[in-house]
């Protein structure tokens, strides 16, 4: 199909206008410029007729048929021009030659059939016009000269096309030009509401990965404290009255433990204060900023990236942490292999929770169990392993009855998994429990 004028050729018209137009004022006009054109070549057909030697009837009848052929010029544009190059040799349909040809010309039709049309139309106006002119020079009614039949043809012709074919061709441009604008646009709105969606599932997935987070954090920092306080506790309960020397010892460790947990806890909330405070900052200055100018804004980063942060554990802390375990009764023997080295600070806390996770499953699954804490540094890469041994059939710190959530390994894999490393954990041949995790040094 090729869009004629304001619709496409063929298409029902979507503004609910009658037969092929698009608006019902679109009718109107079209009616209207048939309605002209019928009288036109009507009012012509009489002198046709005379002409011909053909009642007068018959050329007003065949001029009005001629000319209401322009009612289909959003229709049928090719229909119209021919039509109107048909009839110039009768002396009629000036107004359909002059509308069809803007029509056309305004079309999408392809332009060498555009092109060709109007040479026809240019070529039959200058034709008939020379033989008008010649014949009214030779019957005297021109005393001009000779040089007045090409000049008048050649005006003639240029005057009854060109206007109307350069306007069509305008208003055509014009017209394919605010429909792309329009496409690019209704295609601009449709892109940037994707990415509206895109950034809202982002913002989405990101806030379910800051939850995450929080939430193994939380655990990493509750759940090995806490479960080593109730060990003491079970333990404390157990020797209050047989060793009250030891009873003494048991509660400062829970007490102690109890402010380290309490330590660790302020520390990771200060963190997300301190994001959740960066971030209104950055909301807050959007204004001040367009003032200040950019190097104000770098400035204003800079200082906030310099702000101290709360640091996390490292592996220098791991004696110490091995050392809580085996105060709770558990007898622990840890080994390291390679020479020691500083890691990024988000490797060491990583390895360090692994080991911390590994120790705490050891309480709540095997307490009074023999367990092996192997750490080695290599070349490009830390390796960890936490192995415990079938636990005794009876243990003192079973009472505890330690509760279990079922994330800690879950977390541990997503830590390690987070930066490139492999975590594997399961039960070994000897009926206990190993876990291991190699994490890249970079």
């Amino acid at each position: 199909m090729t869009r004629t004028g304001e619709e496409h050729a063929g298409d029902p018209p979507p503004g609910g206008g009658p037969w092929w137009w698009s608006r019902a004022r679109g009718a109107v006009l079209d009616g209207t410029l048939a309605g002209a054109s019928a009288v036109e070549c009507a009012f012509e057909g009489v002198g046709f007729a005379r002409d011909a030697g053909l009642p007068v009837p018959v050329g007003v009848v065949f001029g009005a048929l001629a000319g209401s052929v322009l009612l289909l010029r959003r229709r049928w544009p090719i229909a119209v021009v021919l039509v109107s190059i048909a009839v110039l040799p009768a002396q009629m349909g000036f107004l359909l030659s002059i509308v069809g040809l803007y029509t056309l010309a305004a079309s999408e039709l392809p332009r060498r059939i555009i092109a060709s049309l109007a040479g026809m139309s240019f070529v039959g106006t200058l034709i008939v016009t020379f033989v008008w002119v010649r014949q009214d020079v030779a019957r005297g009614n021109l005393t001009w000269g000779d040089w007045v039949v090409p000049f008048a043809s050649l005006t003639t012709a240029i005057g009854l096309t060109a206007p109307s074919l350069l306007l069509g061709l305008y208003v055509g441009a014009r017209r394919r030009l605010m429909e792309s604008l329009r496409e690019r646009a209704d295609s601009l709105e449709r892109e940037l509401q994707l990415l509206a969606e895109r950034a809202e599932e982002r913002a989405e997935w990101a806030r379910n990965e800051e939850r995450t987070r929080i939430a193994r954090e939380m655990h990493d920092v509750v759940a090995h404290r806490v479960s080593l306080m109730v060990v003491h506790a079970a333990a404390l309960q157990a020797v209050a009255r047989k060793d009250p020397e030891k009873a003494v010892r048991n509660a400062a460790l829970v007490g102690d433990m109890g402010r380290q947990a309490l330590t660790e806890l302020r520390e990771m909330l200060g963190v997300l204060r301190s994001g959740v405070a960066s971030a209104n900052a950055s909301r807050d200055a959007v204004v001040p900023l367009a003032a200040v100018g950019v190097a104000a804004a770098v400035a204003a980063d800079r200082e906030r990236a310099e702000e101290p942060v709360a640091e996390g554990p490292c592996l220098s802390e791991l004696d110490e942490l091995v050392g809580q375990s085996a105060a709770a009764g558990m007898v622990v023997d840890l080994s390291v292999e390679g020479e020691s080295r500083e890691y990024a600070p988000e490797v060491e806390q990583t390895a360090y929770r692994v080991v911390q996770e590994a120790l705490t499953n050891v309480h709540k699954h095997a307490a009074g169990a023999k367990t092996y804490v192997r750490l080695a540094h290599r070349v490009s890469e830390i390796a960890m392993q936490v192995e415990n041994e079938p636990p005794p059939e009876a243990s003192s710190a079973s009472s505890a009855r330690l509760p279990s959530g079922g994330n800690g390994l879950v977390g541990m894999k997503e830590r390690v998994s987070a930066l490139g490393g492999v975590f594997v954990s399961g039960p070994t041949d000897a009926g206990g429990f190993r876990v291991s995790a190699v994490i890249p040094a970079a």
